[in-house]
């Protein structure tokens, strides 16, 4: 799926520690990404309006981008619940996109993960092209942080870093899935 130059994108996601937003359009893409602990389901609604506002663009989307995780139990579903709420509320698909990708960073070859506790992490290892995942080295999965590091081979590893809307914008239009599933931490 290709974003059209007319059409208006959000993508959100809540399955980390933080709150992250983005919005394209025509004349160009804002992104938001704020540590918010677990108030997500108290914040998201005003924050996503805050950002409609800030650029002066009416509160509708033609398409709707969600982090699936892996996450929280609960800090997944608020944003799967919102997004589904708000795709039928506009009439918008809501495309679902690994959270992991919205933790790239630059370009090549690349492991990123979070902390699943106990010297687990959830990662994936990625080959990075323009700023979006182009293909997937070793699927997302839950592995030690020995073993997973074991398979980045040198490349350069995000650990837990804020998530980039921007990233998880362009991942979604890229090669978002309509049939998607949550993943959990």
């Amino acid at each position: 799926m290709t974003d059209a130059p007319s059409t208006v994108t959000l993508a959100l996601d809540t399955a980390t520690p933080w709150l992250t937003l983005a919005l394209s359009w025509a004349g160009g893409e804002v992104s938001v990404s704020r540590e918010v602990g677990r108030a997500h389901a108290e914040l998201l609604p005003a924050a996503t309006r805050a950002l409609f506002e800030e650029v002066g663009r009416p509160f509708t989307a033609d398409l709707i981008v969600v982090g699936t995780g892996p996450g929280s139990y609960t800090g997944v579903r608020v944003g799967a619940s919102y997004a589904l709420g708000l795709g039928r509320v506009w009439g918008a698909p809501v495309l679902g996109i690994s959270t992991l990708e919205a933790l790239v960073r630059g370009e090549g070859r690349q492991g990123v993960s979070l902390d699943a506790r106990k010297g687990n992490v959830y990662g994936a290892v990625y080959e990075v092209r323009g700023g979006v995942v182009q293909g997937r080295l070793h699927p997302p999965a839950r592995l030690p942080l020995t073993e997973f590091e074991a398979l980045l081979g040198g490349a350069p590893h995000h650990h837990d870093p804020a998530p980039d809307g921007v990233a998880l914008l362009r991942a979604g239009v890229a090669h978002g899935q309509r049939d998607w599933a949550l993943a959990y931490l």
